[in-house]
């Protein structure tokens, strides 16, 4: 492996903003009340402030991603890592705002509330997002920190 420079924070932040608009899939780590694990990828969207994601109620992310009020989401491999520690709250199909259903179906062509009632969306707020690629930008990697931007 080849070390390199370390980017600043502020090449960080326009990283980590970059794949929030372009990429289309996020890894979403939740955990019920007993500390069972549950990780999936599933579509997403970025309005500016928040991820939207949507998946069923009934199944363990949805209820997990519900009840917890957290969840960790990821992109890339060792070598190009996002971190993101965000707040979550759900709504029924129902109760969505209008603005994040234009968002996700311009980005993934999708209305999940045409699929099923059991379909809810979540808004994960960041609270810590952390980008690095490779051990030698782990000092630093916080871009985000308590909601706030750090550049």
């Amino acid at each position: 492996m080849t070390i390199t420079e370390s980017r600043t924070l502020e090449q960080r932040k326009r990283d980590v903003l970059t794949r929030l608009e372009r990429e289309t899939d996020i890894w979403v780590a939740s955990a019920d009340a007993d500390g069972l694990p549950c990780l999936v990828a599933l579509w997403f969207v970025w309005d500016g402030e928040s991820v939207w994601l949507s998946t069923r109620i009934t199944n363990p992310t949805g209820r997990n991603l519900r009840d917890g009020g957290r969840t960790r989401l990821a992109f890339g491999d060792t070598q190009d890592v996002v971190l993101i520690d965000g707040d979550v709250r759900t709504y029924g199909g129902e109760d969505v705002p209008p603005a994040a259903i234009d968002v996700f179906l311009a980005k993934t062509g999708w209305d999940p509330r045409r699929d099923s009632a059991s379909y809810a969306f979540f808004q994960v707020r960041p609270r810590t997002v952390q980008a690095l690629h490779g051990e030698h930008e782990m000092r630093g990697r916080h871009v985000m920190q308590d909601g706030v931007w750090a550049v």
